[in-house]
């Protein structure tokens, strides 16, 4: 192992990105409070159409509209009432961070969906994915890369002692890279994307971001390798759909950072939440048969749920936080 200085603590933990309900502050003041050393801006789907992961984001786009059609989000001829509707929420939501965390010096991390994801579920004016599309898919990621820029930079600015971890979150890569993303009949598929040219659409937001960025995807057959070649400092994913060994392996040998994703998201139907030690016994087992020091693990894997945690219970969620938190913590007194 180098010396790399991670943008995160030793024995980190963090959230994915969503949570249960409505309320930002409330929910603010949860993940202060469970994860102080790697606290993330959360997410409320609850809110409904503007707060979900594709509308949220593409709230960011710049000079790339974007309304709700049929339930769709679709590329828009010019800003209306849903645009401004996902940037009044996201306004909200970094004021009450800024109110909230006034001080805080640490890391940040904020999440947005990726080009490929964003490709795969907005709609062109004349129907269909912009996946059908590789100029318009183009354009697509040099609008969010910009945009994210500019996001990274107002959370900056709110919280001038902070450092921004920027995750890129992408649950259809898999899907995009195997050609199985459906088309509206139903019948067919979208053509498959090119590894090489979906690593160069997410090296163009990694560059023009310009922070640490992480790669979520909580899908099976996650590319590592491509995630890899991207320029990001970390993957974060599913343990336990995590079926081949080998590719980590080489990854986390190459540098890359690992937000290793072992609480399951609700709350198994008999019994609680688990608890720190089982958290942290699922993470060593897994980083044990990959046979790295234990002194590496503090500090080059944070410890998350398995994915986001809009489907559970407050307490649940609240619970799972603190336990990640305390798994974090048992690495660094090893």
């Amino acid at each position: 192992m180098t010396d790399q200085a991670w943008p995160w603590p030793a024995g980190a933990a963090t959230g994915i990105g969503s949570l249960p309900g409505t309320d930002i502050a409330e929910a603010q003041r949860v993940v202060l409070g469970e994860l102080p050393e790697l606290p993330h801006l959360p997410e409320l789907p609850a809110r409904g159409p503007g707060a979900d992961l594709i509308g949220r984001s593409a709230g960011l786009l710049v000079e790339l509209p974007v309304e709700l059609y049929a339930g769709r989000w679709r590329v828009a001829p010019r800003p209306g009432r849903d645009l401004r509707r996902a940037r009044d929420l996201m306004e909200r939501d970094l004021d009450q961070l800024a109110e909230q965390a006034e001080g805080y010096a640490g890391p940040i991390k904020v999440q947005a969906a990726g080009p490929l994801t964003l490709a795969a579920s907005l709609e062109l004016p004349i129907g269909g994915r912009l996946l059908r599309d590789p100029g318009a898919v183009r354009d697509l990621t040099g609008s969010l890369a910009e945009g994210l820029r500019g996001h990274v930079a107002a959370v900056a600015r709110r919280l001038p002692g902070a450092s921004v971890l920027l995750q890129l979150d992408e649950p259809s890569l898999p899907t995009v890279l195997a050609g199985r993303v459906p088309t509206e009949s139903g019948l067919g598929a979208y053509r498959a994307v090119e590894s090489a040219d979906a690593a160069a659409l997410l090296r163009t937001v990694v560059d023009a971001v310009g922070v640490p960025t992480v790669v979520h995807c909580c899908a099976p057959q996650v590319p590592l390798e491509l995630i890899r070649s991207t320029g990001a400092v970390a993957v974060a994913l599913d343990l336990d759909l995590v079926t081949d060994l080998d590719p980590l392996g080489e990854a986390i040998d190459a540098g890359l950072g690992l937000l290793a994703g072992a609480a399951p998201t609700r709350q198994p139907s008999a019994g609680g939440a688990p608890t720190s030690a089982q958290i942290a016994d699922r993470v060593r087992q897994i980083w044990d048969r990959l046979g790295f020091p234990r002194r590496q693990l503090a500090e080059q894997v944070v410890v998350t749920p398995a994915c986001g945690l809009a489907g559970a219970t407050p307490q649940y969620a609240r619970a799972v936080l603190a336990a990640c938190r305390d798994a974090g913590r048992r690495f660094t007194e090893e």
